[in-house]
């Protein structure tokens, strides 16, 4: 087992590497970046936690004996009571879900026409652009409707773009270094956005209850059977957060190129 000692690893990357068990005992990780990392099962005891930003899927989170998640949860649907209704449970909730899907990526969309084209291919902080979210949920789709419901075992289209670290055997399509124009992927996204409404319109009470037939050729998501109600609320809060995430950026993006205010 390493070692590290009144070591100096400031500035340090960590990529792929296998930290299970590992112990931190008075170690400095202020500015400390963590990005698509298991934490299941981490205690943290006697530390300072101020002016953090934690983005991510919370489970079980006892801060001072609190889990706070029910909190977290319960006040994004206050801020956002159409939140709620991405939790659908028969055939009725997921239309309206898809709506509400829907009319919001209209909205996004359409605030970003009003910037420069180039802009759209700009990471912020980090995160995918804009074009790229778009990509990614072009993936989503193809995976999780096309794929797991539908039963095509390889139906990725050439821009769609799987998450950061997606390893090469799933044998999705991943051209990181594509530059789809808006259009272009906005194309293809209303392509599977229309399919995604074919399959919710076509939704009963039987059909949503069911099983899929497992896929066996390799891919993702994995060659099994699913849900159909799982399979759909995957799409919804891939397309929920990813909205969130754009318009976020796209504040940043804005706000850039506002310039100074007389």
């Amino acid at each position: 087992m390493a070692d590290f000692t009144d070591a100096d690893l400031a500035g340090a990357r960590f990529e792929r590497v296998d930290l299970t068990g590992a112990e931190f005992h008075n170690v400095d990780l202020a500015r400390a970046r963590i990005r698509e990392a298991d934490l299941t099962g981490m205690v943290l005891i006697g530390v300072e936690l101020a002016d953090v930003r934690i983005d991510g899927e919370l489970k079980n989170v006892l801060v001072n004996g609190v889990d706070i998640a029910p909190l977290v949860e319960a006040e994004l649907d206050r801020r956002d009571p159409e939140r709620v209704k991405m939790r659908p449970t028969d055939p009725a909730g997921f239309r309206t879900a898809w709506d509400i899907v829907e009319r919001r990526w209209a909205e996004t969309v359409e605030r970003a026409r009003g910037l420069d084209p180039a802009l759209l291919h700009e990471s912020v902080d980090g995160e995918w652009s804009f074009i790229e979210t778009l990509r990614h949920l072009v993936m989503a789709t193809d995976s999780w409707v096309r794929r797991a419901l539908l039963g095509d075992p390889a139906p990725w289209h050439p821009l769609g773009l799987p998450w950061d670290g997606a390893p090469e055997e799933l044998g999705v399509p991943c051209d990181r270094a594509a530059r789809p124009s808006l259009e272009e992927i906005l194309a293809v996204r209303k392509d599977r956005m229309a399919g995604v409404r074919r399959v919710i319109d076509g939704l009963t009470e039987e059909s949503l209850a069911a099983d899929t037939e497992p896929v066996t050729a390799p891919g993702w998501p994995p060659p099994r059977s699913f849900g159909v109600r799982e399979c759909l609320l995957v799409v919804l809060n891939e397309e929920w957060q990813h909205r969130l995430f754009a318009e976020r950026d796209l504040d940043v993006l804005q706000s850039a190129t506002a310039g100074p205010v007389t």
